[in-house]
């Protein structure tokens, strides 16, 4: 019998995971300018509810570092690797000093790739996934779209940015609500998620 996992999230225990938006996947990726402001985000809102914010970058020497668009100011961790998933050694390391951490929310690139092979590894950590629908993408929209159904599968929360940062905050009476409020002001873009509709 599996439990449901209902994805509460909740800022102190919730750890943002930042995959591999780099420059040269800028011309490659199906609706990469979207998945860049999303992303964007997706990194305020972190900052101003004091979320932790890991990010990679794969093979950085050949591929470019992150797309400047996106503030990694105060990032606990930014790294470089060859492996697809995110869970590298020094990620899990980061990860076990953060006492109760229960879920990562993830975005990034490449959604049947990177995106997905973290999240199985995450979850077969024990750890709750959510992954923002609105922030990942791949080169080809039916290897993304398949990725996040089979995601959705495995009991991996497939979600969209607005839905995390107003989970995140909970209440209007919270301090940062305003703030947050502001970020999702205009809807986030739809990025082709809703073109089957």
């Amino acid at each position: 019998f599996q439990m449901i996992t209902l994805g509460n999230l909740t800022p102190s225990s919730t750890v943002f995971f930042c995959c591999d938006m780099q420059e040269r996947f800028r011309p490659a990726i199906k609706y990469f300018g979207d998945i860049i402001s999303v992303g964007q985000r997706l990194l305020q809102g972190a900052r101003l509810l004091g979320i932790p914010v890991i990010v990679t970058e794969q093979y950085p020497k050949g591929l470019g570092s992150t797309v400047q668009e996106i503030d990694l100011t105060g990032a606990k961790l930014v790294l470089p690797k060859t492996k697809f998933s995110m869970v590298l050694p020094e990620v899990e390391a980061a990860l076990a000093e953060i006492p109760g951490v229960r879920s990562i929310v993830l975005f990034g690139v490449e959604t049947h790739v990177c995106i997905q092979q973290t999240a199985l590894e995450l979850i077969g950590r024990g750890l709750e996934v959510h992954i923002v629908a609105d922030a990942t993408s791949s080169r080809s929209m039916m290897d993304r779209m398949f990725a996040l159904e089979r995601l959705a599968r495995t009991g991996i929360i497939v979600t969209t940015s607005e839905a995390i940062l107003l989970q995140l905050v909970a209440d209007k009476e919270h301090p940062k609500f305003k703030e947050i409020q502001n970020l999702i002001k205009a809807s986030a873009p739809e990025s082709g998620l809703l073109s089957k509709v």
